[in-house]
């Protein structure tokens, strides 16, 4: 059965009241919200002072917060319940709201699975009259929430529709695990076998029945030109993965192909290169024209390294450098980053640019030659 708006609450059953009183029914007259969440959870743990302050915002309009620790991390519940604890006296104290336990997961069997939530944090808001009024992350339930309190959303078209798309999405998301299911259901025996045949074969079905799905592409392409080195299957393959990256207007999908063509750790050396260096510069080209260093469409350090690794191996070093060097400057771009990150992205920059600056251009074929 289905638990969606409308839907008579579930009951709770958790193993234990870490704060407040224990509750045993809802009481009619009273609306409740019901938060799912963990300790180790940074999105929950972002969400506990608002939910404080909602408390206190509503205390006087019979609203109670009861925030439910049903994925809580311990290899028994006991070392769960204690990390549980510690969070509490170190980070919580100010919590003015129930907080229950439940590591056995009977709340998540109850409340989370029938309403197709897979993450937390997740916020169910049961209504005055026991029937639940919302479900959803607590950022979507602050946006409506006051219409929430005052009787109104429940009836309204916007939340008759949210919960729809909710449940769409959800549905959406349930077929395609299970096709992924399927897919490696197939594949992962082949590989493991060593049967190529059967690997491609099923590599094939999944790009037909997951079109949208970069990482099966991926899979397929990279078993036809990496692991099979059948040029055959692997040419039209890998065209028709730069093809699709192109026509979709996804900027990750062009810079996942073009890493195909250029990443030093795959062998691409039974690949004509002149496929690749046409392929490529196809790719580099659409890349730079949705987000060109003069342009501001989005960040360049995540697209620039493999197109600067392309260039680089195609012979043109100063372009490889340019592009380095725009992909460092948007480092201090308008997006905030934390220092930890943007060490990260610096650090393998700098290495490309340091490989661009000191050592000569190597081409695919180790020889510019193969330029022409």
């Amino acid at each position: 059965m289905i638990l969606r708006m409308e839907s008579p609450a579930p009951p709770i059953r958790v193993e234990s009241w870490v704060r407040g009183e224990p509750l045993t029914n809802f009481k009619l007259g009273t609306l409740y919200i019901v938060e799912f969440w963990a300790t180790w959870c940074g999105g929950c743990v972002a969400e506990m002072p608002h939910l404080a302050q909602l408390q206190e915002n509503y205390n006087d309009s019979a609203v109670e917060v009861i925030a439910v620790a049903a994925s809580e991390r311990g290899s028994t519940a006991e070392e769960a319940r204690t990390n549980l604890d510690a969070w509490l006296t170190k980070k919580g104290s100010k919590l003015n709201f129930r907080i229950a336990f439940d590591y056995a997961g009977k709340m998540k069997k109850s409340w989370m699975a029938p309403s197709f939530s897979t993450t937390i944090p997740t916020s169910f808001v049961i209504d005055r009259d026991g029937h639940v009024a919302f479900i959803g992350h607590p950022m979507q339930l602050y946006d409506v929430f006051t219409k929430i309190v005052n009787g109104t959303w429940r009836t309204s078209d916007e939340a008759k529709a949210a919960d729809a798309e909710r449940i769409a999405e959800a549905e959406s998301k349930m077929r395609e695990k299970a096709r992924m299911q399927a897919f490696w259901g197939k594949l992962g025996p082949a590989l493991k076998a060593q049967d190529s045949s059967t690997a491609l074969s099923a590599a094939k079905e999944g790009v037909a029945v997951m079109p949208d799905d970069i990482d099966v592409h991926l899979v397929h392409e990279d078993l036809a030109l990496h692991k099979v080195h059948d040029m055959q299957t692997g040419l039209p393959v890998m065209r028709q993965l730069a093809r699709d990256a192109i026509e979709k207007q996804f900027e990750l999908w062009k810079v996942q192909a073009i890493r195909q063509l250029s990443n030093p750790a795959e062998k691409n050396s039974d690949v004509p290169h002149s496929d690749r260096f046409a392929i490529g510069k196809d790719l580099a080209e659409h890349i730079l024209a949705l987000n060109s260093p003069e342009g501001r469409a989005g960040p360049k350090f995540l697209s620039y390294v493999a197109v600067a690794q392309y260039y680089f191996e195609s012979g043109d070093n100063d372009r490889a450098v340019e592009l380095i060097e725009s992909a460092v400057k948007s480092l201090d771009g308008p997006r905030p980053m934390g220092a930890e990150q943007k060490a990260h992205y610096l650090r393998l920059l700098l290495e490309a640019l340091a490989k661009y600056e000191d050592e000569e251009a190597k081409p695919f074929s180790g020889t510019k030659s193969a330029l022409a």
